[in-house]
């Protein structure tokens, strides 16, 4: 499969070197190394130098790369400088699946999960873990001060010897000290106030359980299948800015006018869910309830029907509550709407503590509202997705040993994923359609 696949393909059109410099010892064909690497990825084998290894001793491999061996160097080079060119054959294997009818429904499950850099927790800074450092080694400066002068109590021979130990652990936490003013300096010209001396884009995030260094790769699968049509790794810790951009990729990549989409409620935007009501995307998403009020025991949101024939709120009393004007608020235009009933009203006291409940409405909210009504509709949506988008995440942290990246910078960890990526579709069709059916398609 993955030498009729390669073969298939016009490496020159993605951007790979497929012509030698006349000069010199003639390259390795890019054909050569992407079989490598793809067998590798297949066989849960990344690292160049086990690569290397493979290459010597693997009667597959042998037969695959026709008795060539590349050394490590060569083989981590290859990946590190054709880095668009691979994540573009993992596009060209997509479209193969779509040529085979692979991507019947139309329906994709969008989900990001977060996957470790090659960059250790104690080497990425943030105002907070500087300010933290900073606090722990005034603490100890100020313990071995006190150590100090208890020291000059002993015995002279006894007290200059620990008095000199003491003086040199101040004066390796007073260079700590400057050295993390001037890792601060750095962290503050940055945008998001964040710095990784490791992987630069590696960026600290919330994880379930603990907090990682790493990046958040954003994955569309079909349902169908379970086939990744499309995925990004972004530096990014939360979902809330991936909605359109996934689903807009995964429309393009399945070549469709309608698309129908379900993710977590991570991913709830309004801009966002406009933006793939206006590309004619459905999309089925949890609304978020932001309000505090429920936990107060007061009335939400959701407690108040809206009118739209009449662009009004009926309240849980029963009165109505009329727009009465708009404001700017991060750049959304917000209606106002509240009734003049509320200072007589019996229920007030569960409503509000202010002389009346306002209520706010996004100017597009139909379209936010739309989609509730599509969920509710359809329960059973949230299981699908569930059902999905976990599995590709979980399999690929498999293969992967829960290990780090093996390489640095987002666009070099975009090209690792790729490949990932790519071999798990790669396995995900072979066991669909069979080896023998798979090569006789592509052939074909």
């Amino acid at each position: 499969v993955i030498d009729v696949f390669i073969d298939g393909i016009d490496l020159s059109a993605l951007g790979f070197k497929t012509i030698s410099a006349k000069t010199g010892r003639p390259a390795y064909h890019p054909e050569t190394m992407l079989k490598l690497y793809i067998y590798g990825y297949l066989n849960r084998v990344q690292s160049s130098r086990r690569l290397e290894k493979e290459a010597g001793r693997n009667i597959e491999l042998m037969w695959l790369l026709g008795r060539l061996a590349p050394d490590f160097k060569t083989i981590a080079d290859f990946r590190k400088n054709n880095t668009k060119a691979i994540r573009s054959v993992c596009r060209e294997f997509v479209l193969i699946c779509r040529k085979l009818n692979l991507f019947s429904e139309a329906f994709v499950a969008i989900d990001g999960s977060k996957f470790k850099a090659d960059n250790n927790r104690d080497r990425n800074y943030t105002r907070a873990k500087l300010k933290r450092r900073l606090e722990l080694i005034d603490e100890s400066i100020e313990k071995y001060l006190k150590q100090i002068v208890s020291a000059d109590r002993l015995d002279d021979v006894v007290a200059k010897g620990k008095t000199e130990r003491l003086e040199t652990k101040i004066e390796k936490l007073k260079k700590e000290i400057e050295r993390l003013n001037e890792i601060e300096k750095q962290l503050l010209a940055t945008p998001d106030k964040q710095i990784s001396l490791t992987d630069p884009d590696a960026r600290s995030m919330r994880s379930a359980g603990n907090g990682i260094v790493g990046y958040n790769v954003q994955t569309a699968v079909d349902v169908e299948n379970h086939l990744i049509v499309a995925h990004e790794v972004t530096n990014v810790g939360n979902d809330r800015s991936q909605l359109a951009n996934m689903s807009l990729q995964a429309k393009e990549e399945l070549k469709v006018d309608k698309l129908t989409v379900v993710a977590d409620r991570g991913y709830y935007n309004g801009e966002e869910i406009k933006s793939c009501a206006e590309a004619n995307i459905d999309v089925y998403l949890p609304k978020c309830q932001t309000s505090g009020n429920q936990a107060k025991g007061l009335f939400g949101k959701r407690d108040f029907i809206y009118k739209p024939e009449d662009d009004e709120y009926e309240c849980p009393a029963g009165e109505k509550a009329i727009y009465r004007y708009s404001s700017l608020e991060k750049d959304k235009t917000m209606r106002r709407y509240w009734s003049s009933s509320c200072v007589n009203c019996k229920m007030k006291p569960k409503c509000t503590t202010g002389v009346q409940r306002r209520i706010s409405r996004w100017e597009h909210e139909a379209i936010l509202d739309d989609m509730e009504n599509r969920l509710n509709q359809a329960p059973e949506m949230m299981k699908a997705r569930r059902e999905t988008v976990e599995h590709p995440f979980g399999t690929l942290k498999v293969w992967m040993g829960y290990n780090h990246f093996q390489m640095r910078t987002i666009e070099r960890v975009s090209a690792e994923m790729s490949l990932h990526v790519l071999a798990y579709n790669l396995k995900r069709v072979m066991n669909i359609m069979g080896t023998a059916n798979l090569t006789e398609a592509m052939r074909a």
